[in-house]
């Protein structure tokens, strides 16, 4: 609760930005979980969100929506 209030007074104006990163498709045949990337996207240095960036306007856009990971099973060792 404390962290969305000071997000609320102190929003990130998102100025530092990486450069931008398309995934690429070195594990082809690795079937990659539905969290991974398809497009082009900038995270920011400050707050580590991330933007889809479109190359075109080369411009940030939208916020990327990123479903968390399901938790792995932990082996139990006996």
């Amino acid at each position: 609760m404390l962290h969305s209030i000071f997000n609320s007074l102190f929003r990130c104006s998102h100025q530092r930005t990486t450069f931008p990163m398309t995934p690429g498709r070195k594990n082809a045949g690795f079937s990659a979980p539905a969290a991974t990337r398809s497009n082009t996207y900038v995270v920011c240095l400050d707050c580590g969100k991330e933007f889809a960036y479109d190359w075109q306007l080369m411009k940030i856009g939208e916020p990327v929506i990123v479903p968390a990971a399901a938790a792995e099973a932990q082996p139990v060792y006996r």
